[in-house]
């Protein structure tokens, strides 16, 4: 999927975001996919599966802190002071921290954008003990499809973090698409 583009009207080619609704709710609505509870397990977070199988783990705010110390990592011996994400999603041994950014009026948000190497140097070393890939990507509204970001798009590209507007494709997020089947291979 191209940045910006759409899918068709009945096709699912990405999860798409709305102004201030959770991952967990992204990923109940659509065919094939529910969350549930992961506390039962005694461990953190949210349970994405998919046709009945485990697929991914999610985490919003300071869950992913709870997870890192379920892991037995002491984040405060690896970094100074913690990073909240809007949401983790982990997934096999990649951990994607998705940052939500919707605007509708200049302000403090064009500096954040900025910071996403920073940020995404620190989860690595927060994931490094548990040897996790780490991803930073920014979901966006069409207020940053204005011509001013350029060069912003051009930094976050150049460190190697990534953004989508409104929605994260399936196949980024190495996630199955609603409506496949399961590989052969894998049944």
């Amino acid at each position: 999927m191209k940045r910006g583009g759409t899918g068709g009207s009945n096709t699912y080619t990405g999860l798409l975001f709305e102004e201030r609704v959770s991952l967990e709710r992204l990923f109940d609505r659509l065919p094939g996919y529910r969350t549930r509870d992961s506390s039962m397990a005694g461990r953190t977070g949210r349970i994405i599966t998919y046709e009945g199988r485990d697929v991914a783990r999610y985490f919003e705010k300071h869950e992913f802190y709870r997870f890192l110390e379920d892991q037995g990592v002491n984040w405060k011996v690896v970094i100074s002071k913690r990073l909240l994400p809007d949401s983790a999603l982990l997934v096999n041994m990649k951990l994607f921290i998705i940052e939500v950014k919707f605007q509708q009026v200049a302000g403090s948000v064009d500096e954040k954008l900025q910071t996403c190497d920073f940020k995404r140097k620190k989860y690595q070393k927060l994931a490094r003990p548990l040897d996790l890939d780490v991803e930073y990507v920014y979901v966006l509204n069409e207020w940053f499809k204005d011509g001013n970001y350029k060069d912003v798009f051009d930094y976050i590209e150049s460190v190697n973090c990534h953004y989508f507007f409104y929605e994260i494709p399936f196949s980024f997020l190495n996630l199955p698409v609603p409506g496949d089947q399961w590989p052969e291979d894998v049944r």
